[in-house]
């Protein structure tokens, strides 16, 4: 008798584990991560260029930052972006005003999905830059998923430009 009311109630518990609750509606809420809420800061794309060749040479950043480009459904910073990084922690510990870190991805996976990578790719940078020292409470994330691509042609090298992270003084 008490396996069978332990077999029973593992089976409600597991039941009830897995009602998941339907995910925020999270239109016309700028997606904006956490309590730093920016107002009125608009996002411009620079699509300025620093070298020629790899999608790493191209800028999406502003106020002097370079973009960090991510794998496809990838959120850990690659060691080709390294000099970018090294370069962003040199303007962020010059930087006098709060820093807003920007994470993109490319069109595939749903609204939800890229969402949450876009804030995996902020965060990743955000805690690369503080563990160099800068003070993560000057840093604000914010995650526009796939909707803020800066290229929208269907072919490899496009989707590569879009998933990125960007980065931006907040003014």
């Amino acid at each position: 008798m008490t396996h069978k009311l332990l077999l029973t109630t593992s089976l409600i518990s597991l039941l009830l584990i897995g009602c998941a609750q339907p995910a925020p509606d999270l239109a016309g809420k700028n997606n904006i991560s956490d309590a730093n809420h920016i107002e009125g800061d608009t996002v411009s794309i620079d699509e300025n260029t620093y070298g020629s060749g790899s999608t790493a040479n191209y800028n999406s950043s502003s106020d002097g930052f370079k973009s960090i480009y991510f794998g496809f459904a990838d959120y850990s910073i690659s060691s080709d972006m390294e000099n970018n990084m090294n370069h962003n922690i040199e303007v962020a510990n010059t930087a006098a005003s709060k820093i807003k870190i920007e994470g993109n991805c490319d069109e595939f996976g749903t609204d939800e999905y890229n969402y949450a990578l876009g804030l995996k790719r902020a965060k990743a940078v955000r805690d690369s830059i503080a563990a160099q020292g800068i003070d993560p409470s000057r840093m604000v994330m914010v995650s526009f998923g796939e909707s803020n691509a800066v290229c929208t042609e269907t072919s490899d090298s496009c989707y590569q430009r879009n998933r990125r992270v960007d980065i931006r003084l907040v003014k």
